[in-house]
């Protein structure tokens, strides 16, 4: 099949395959494309599939997975040009630590693939140790799907957290300061939209089923997007994407100096950027005094997402590099 691209993941509701992959599959056909998507997870019936598809596509992505050496030495003889897709600093453990493993897949995949797309700086810096042929993709999100006018008007102030139970431990360390905040706001809520829920005896929190489906309504029904994340080499891999969400729904953004966050969201003109956990109380108290503000900051916060971070912008630059980058190598491993 001529202009065929292949994406392997480990699942297809992985928001590294959702946002770095599916969501751009109607792009791709609109450019002439044939995209298709196989995951290499659950057995070795999965993976006999993949490598079949990976021998008939003109390119394939690997998204975020790295592969132990036998299988990354078939895809990569299978493989006419493979590209490694990444979000996450997969080469370390979720705390930040060293791993050996994951560090030794992390070089063999960088070293042996075509091209890489990193989600950010960090993770481009460390992928150029090893391969000068890097890009970095920002993940993106399709702004226009998310719907201002079914935003909501109240004398309460309604924050919101939109996460899984992988990031839980990064919202329930602030838990104490929102709770502080809530005592000199009146009727201050916290809404969080996940695959889990959270009580407090002094704040209302709202818990929200995460789907596909409602996750753009929900968010704009809030008045303020919440991002607490600590500092190591595993949050600098992040890409910033519940920042982006928030943005993209107008939403003025209270979040961690860290990570690539710090980059997204510009201080004092879309949100605040908090560098010590005491500030979320304050800054949050601050917030109900002037809506005017807010709106503002949340004007300014969407601009950004629509012209920087949109599907659409993000798209045709990935879709330069793939056009454009003829030359194929084959390394061996």
């Amino acid at each position: 099949m001529e202009n065929s691209i292949l994406f392997i993941s480990k699942g297809a509701q992985d928001s590294s395959t959702r946002y770095r992959a599916l969501q751009y599959f109607p792009y791709f056909l609109a450019a002439g494309w044939q995209p298709t998507h196989v995951t290499i997870s659950g057995g070795i019936i999965p993976v006999f599939k993949a490598l079949n598809a990976a021998r008939k596509a003109d390119i394939v992505v690997l998204l975020r997975k790295s592969f132990p050496y036998a299988l990354l030495w078939i895809l990569r003889k299978l493989s006419k040009k493979l590209i490694f897709d990444f979000d996450d600093a997969i080469f370390c453990n979720s705390d930040g630590s060293y791993s050996k493993t994951r560090m030794h897949r992390f070089k063999a995949t960088i070293a042996n693939c075509d091209y890489i797309f990193a989600g950010n700086d960090y993770l481009a810096s460390e992928a150029r140790k090893l391969n000068p042929a890097v890009a970095v993709i920002p993940t993106s999100v399709d702004t226009q799907k998310y719907d201002l006018s079914r935003k909501g008007k109240s004398d309460s102030l309604v924050l919101v957290w939109i996460g899984s139970s992988s990031t839980r431990k990064y919202l329930e360390e602030i838990i104490p300061f929102l709770e502080s905040a809530a005592l000199s706001v009146p009727n201050l809520q916290l809404n969080v939209i996940a695959d889990f829920e959270l009580a407090s005896n002094y704040l209302k929190i709202k818990n929200i089923a995460w789907s596909e489906q409602s996750e753009a309504t929900e968010l704009c029904t809030a008045d303020v997007g919440i991002a607490p994340m600590p500092e190591n080499n595993w949050t600098k891999g992040k890409c910033a994407l519940k920042v982006l969400q928030y943005m993209a729904s107008g939403l003025p953004v209270i979040s961690s100096k860290s990570g690539v966050n710090a980059y997204v969201l510009e201080d004092g003109v879309s949100g605040y950027l908090i560098s010590e956990n005491s500030q979320w109380a304050q800054r949050i108290t601050e917030m109900t005094k002037d809506r005017t503000t807010l709106e503002q900051m949340g004007k300014c916060g969407r601009k950004r997402a629509q012209s920087e971070f949109a599907i659409e912008v993000v798209f045709q630059k990935m879709l330069t590099i793939i056009t454009d980058n003829k030359a194929k190598r084959y390394p061996e491993l």
